[in-house]
């Protein structure tokens, strides 16, 4: 693995790139090599989370399956947060039962899930897909115990480099997401504002994957 994408929804399947592909319940893609399987609180549909739970469950179960979600809490959506809140704890506690890290979607809702982790005790990674934000929120978020990964927000937004620059070396992932930008592009970038080379910030994830995905 010479580069690892944390959280893509497109397959690209190259010999030198392990992705991390987003999957949902209903739109099942069994050719994709490792993915991760959640209920994004966009798509809850209420008549829908015991089944989409079962088949989570199912998959939770394989060696393909590397993480649970993208599943978490978003304050701009109709879903009523309390839904949110129910379905996103009933996958944490699947991925505490199948020891599987978790791919969070958070919006406008840092505090909830910092307060969920602690309440539930939740000991596997727990990793903010796509962070967009302050200093002061990713200091609080590491402070908890979560990792950041970082993709779109950072190419599209230099304002965000100050913010990358100072997240530990530990604490960190790439992404695509859904950018048309490769997960390349995304390195070289996040190798010139750490001021690292290639294989120095190669080292780093690679490392970083070992101890999430262990």
């Amino acid at each position: 693995m010479e580069f690892f994408n944390f959280h893509t929804h497109q397959f690209t399947n190259q010999p030198d790139i392990l992705e991390l592909v987003n999957q949902y319940p209903q739109e099942f893609n069994a050719t994709i090599s490792f993915y991760s399987v959640g209920i994004h609180p966009w798509y809850i549909a209420e008549d829908r989370i015991d089944a989409d739970l079962k088949i989570i469950e199912e998959k939770l179960q394989t060696e393909n399956c590397l993480a649970i979600g993208e599943c978490g809490l978003d304050k701009r959506i109709e879903v009523p947060l309390d839904q949110q809140i129910i379905v996103f704890k009933k996958q944490l506690a699947l991925a505490e039962k199948y020891k599987k890290p978790v791919v969070i979607h958070c919006v406008a809702a840092f505090q909830e899930v910092i307060a969920i982790k602690k309440e539930m005790k939740i000991s596997v990674p727990m990793i903010i897909h796509g962070f967009s934000k302050n200093i002061q929120i990713a200091n609080q978020l590491i402070a908890a115990g979560f990792y950041l990964s970082f993709g779109k927000y950072l190419l599209r937004n230099p304002d965000l480099k100050t913010v990358f620059m100072q997240i530990p070396n530990d604490r960190f992932f790439l992404e695509t997401d859904t950018v048309e930008e490769n997960i390349k592009q995304v390195y070289d970038l996040a190798a010139e504002y750490k001021n690292l080379n290639i294989k120095e910030l190669q080292q780093i994830i690679s490392s970083n994957f070992k101890e999430v995905f262990s």
